[in-house]
């Protein structure tokens, strides 16, 4: 059973139209690619705060203060 979590910046003005695609695009996607009934495949979504991600040493949100 495969298991996709997808993690996305809050505010990002990501829609629930596009979360729901991004739900089925991925399911599809295992489906044409390793064969998986789209049944046994779950998707999570998660909106994880800018300060609590980063790169490159810095946290999103330090990164964009700069810009």
């Amino acid at each position: 059973m495969p298991l996709v979590n997808i993690k996305l910046i809050p505010g990002e003005k990501t829609t629930n139209k596009e979360k729901a695609a991004l739900i089925a695009g991925v399911t599809k996607l295992l489906q044409e690619i390793m064969d998986k009934p789209p049944q046994s495949t779950t998707v999570i979504i998660e909106e994880v705060p800018a300060e609590n991600w980063g790169s490159g040493g810095a946290s999103v949100a330090a990164q964009r203060a700069k810009k």
